[in-house]
């Protein structure tokens, strides 16, 4: 009678882990007309530059709230929004000068260096439609110094279908790179995504981006050296968004302007999604149009 329990004992646990590792989850976007949502958004990075002996650090810290105001979903879940920066704060610090700062929400008028800033917080940066799985389907610029920020994609891909905890995907990007001269160099990197984990509605997801091209110039090197990050998103599965991701990057590069040259960059860029409240909307300083 004991053998026999513990074997119908055995018998539920192997078919309680097999469902577990057999469950799959579907990560979908969901978006309502009129909503607003908003992240806020912070960014640290370090660069310590040596060239000729000389080394110079320069320090820059970001604090933004980035807000998505949906206009239209369609049956499928396809929605368009405007994109915007509604705040920043900002602060610059580089060896021998001292420190900058702009805050938009309390600066009439921005120091020299962070015009092109000011002209960009509160007014809509792009108008884009994205499908539920986070591939944009059609972007219009607003402004001409959104373009080289806003290429790919705006949010993270999700996977085609429901998937298991292991499941892996990526998406290959093309990304120009401006050499001596003028001339342009694409390079192409891989975005690698694996969902490592679901908890009360919650999955986390593993990112990590490199280089695929052979970059033997490092100088080349040196303008991408940005690309490659890695870090974890959390998203919400019933609410279908982002609730938040860390990304970072320790990188160096040797020679990139001369044989005793050296960079090194160090970066964290973080996301959360703030509280729905209502906020009213920040006018930018006319004089700055």
């Amino acid at each position: 009678m004991l053998k026999l329990l513990c074997y119908l004992l055995l018998g539920l646990m192997l078919q309680t882990s097999a469902t577990a590792e057999d469950e799959t989850f579907t990560l979908r976007y969901k978006f309502t007309p009129g909503e607003t949502i908003r992240w806020n958004v912070m960014h640290r990075s370090k660069v310590r530059t040596t060239v000729s002996g000389t080394t110079q650090t320069a320090e820059m810290t970001s604090e933004s709230v980035k807000l998505w105001r949906v206009t239209d979903v369609k049956p499928d879940g396809t929605a368009t929004f405007e994109h915007l920066v509604e705040s920043v704060d900002m602060r610059q610090k580089l060896t021998g000068r001292e420190e900058v700062r702009y805050n938009s929400r309390t600066d009439k008028t921005p120091p020299p260096g962070f015009e092109d800033v000011a002209r960009s917080v509160g007014v809509p940066l792009t108008i884009v439609t994205m499908d539920s799985g986070g591939k944009v389907v059609h972007r219009e610029r607003k402004q001409a110094k959104a373009a080289a920020q806003n290429q790919g994609h705006m949010t993270v891909p999700l996977p085609d279908g429901p998937v298991p905890i292991g499941h892996t995907w990526s998406f290959r990007h093309t990304i120009d790179v401006t050499l001596e001269g003028g001339t342009i160099k694409k390079v192409k990197t891989l975005q690698r995504f694996k969902l490592i984990g679901v908890k009360t509605g919650v999955a986390t997801i593993r990112v990590s981006t490199t280089v695929l091209t052979p970059i033997h110039n490092p100088a080349v090197e040196s303008k991408i050296i940005q690309c490659e990050s890695a870090g974890t998103v959390r998203f919400d599965i019933d609410a279908g968004r982002v609730l938040s991701q860390q990304m970072e990057l320790d990188k160096g590069v040797v020679g990139f302007r001369g044989k005793v040259s050296s960079l090194h960059y160090l970066t964290r860029f973080t996301e959360e999604l703030a509280p729905a409240v209502s906020i009213l909307p920040i006018v930018p300083d006319a004089r700055l149009r």
